[in-house]
């Protein structure tokens, strides 16, 4: 059985924020919550921790990780951003987005998309989350918890029940939202929504 902290929402503990990226350091994976659900977590680069996520959440080649930052700053060490896609990168982020980018060289080769080069990245609005990425000092790679009987899992003690043996931590940061992200597609100068989801997408229709 993995280990459950509870974490406060407002103002997470930082002996037990320590504690936890000590275990994603180590190799582990986690379940933590962000502004649009929980969702899966380790570090950048594990290539174990990745497939263990993989094997976990049955995810199929062709789905992708997506690269969880601090700030505009952190996330354009990832990804190549021009002046158009800053301008909206410094209006929506934080936020519930996430957005699709051009890959540096920064990220491992087999978390870009295999033909487009890309990388789906965010920052997220949640107090946990910014913690936890503060004091592992890179992003996480991290994708949502698949939907159960198509709905987002927001109990913290349904999730221990269903991946409590499966995952090394879960962190209960109670109720974090009920929505995916909207995914917005900005490779081609032009905003395209991929997925309309907890974000405002109005101002890229």
């Amino acid at each position: 059985m993995g280990q459950f902290f509870q974490i406060n929402c407002d103002n997470p503990q930082s002996r037990l924020v320590n504690q936890a990226v000590a275990i994603v350091r180590g190799g582990g994976v986690m379940i933590y919550p962000t502004d649009s659900g929980y969702a899966f977590g380790c570090c950048l680069g594990n290539k174990a921790a990745l497939d263990k996520i993989r094997r976990i959440k049955k995810m199929d080649a062709k789905q992708n990780f997506t690269l969880l930052c601090r700030d505009l700053s952190e996330l354009s060490l990832y990804a190549k951003v021009d002046n158009t896609a800053y301008r909206l990168l410094k209006t929506y982020t934080p936020g519930a987005y996430t957005f699709i980018l051009p890959a540096t060289h920064e990220v491992p080769r087999r978390l870009q998309h295999p033909k487009r080069k890309t990388i789906g990245l965010r920052v997220p609005n949640n107090a946990i989350s910014q913690a936890l990425l503060d004091a592992l000092g890179e992003p996480l790679m991290t994708t949502s918890l698949p939907p159960l009987n198509d709905e987002l899992m927001m109990d913290p003690e349904d999730i221990r029940d269903r991946y409590g043996k499966l995952v090394d931590l879960i962190i209960d940061g109670g109720f974090c939202g009920s929505e995916a992200t909207s995914i917005i597609d900005l490779t081609d100068g032009l905003p395209q929504i991929v997925r309309r989801g907890a974000g405002d997408v109005s101002d890229f229709e």
